[in-house]
């Protein structure tokens, strides 16, 4: 047997696998898929501090100079990184922190930087 001759018989053969691999995929009834936290009940309890992170992730920039979200993050890295903490705790409630008047809020000048001497 030469080369081209085995070279078509080798085509041949693909072509044959494909044409009934797709066949066989063609025919296959669709199961409906199952999805994973549809199997599973919703036993989470109610969170504060869910609700509270996503409150201060929909603030954007305003988020890291509201104290309340502050608060909520710190709770968060507490919950996160303590091996014992319970995640049904609640946030120890605190007055709102006024929000400083619009010039405050401003950046500051940096200062001038004094030239150095070079050598």
């Amino acid at each position: 047997m030469d080369g081209k001759m085995l070279a078509r018989l080798g085509a041949v053969v693909f072509a044959g696998v494909a044409i009934t691999a797709t066949a066989i995929e063609i025919t296959r009834k669709e199961e409906p898929a199952e999805s994973w936290a549809s199997s599973r009940p919703n036993t989470a309890p109610f969170d504060p501090l869910r609700d509270e992170l996503f409150r201060c992730q929909a603030l954007g920039e305003a988020g890291p100079r509201d104290a309340a979200c502050l608060r909520a993050w710190a709770e968060n890295r507490r919950r996160f990184l303590a091996p014992d903490a319970r995640p049904a705790e609640r946030l120890p409630d605190a007055a709102p922190a006024p929000h400083p008047p619009a010039e405050a809020a401003a950046p500051a000048e940096p200062a001038p930087v004094p030239p150095t001497e070079t050598r």
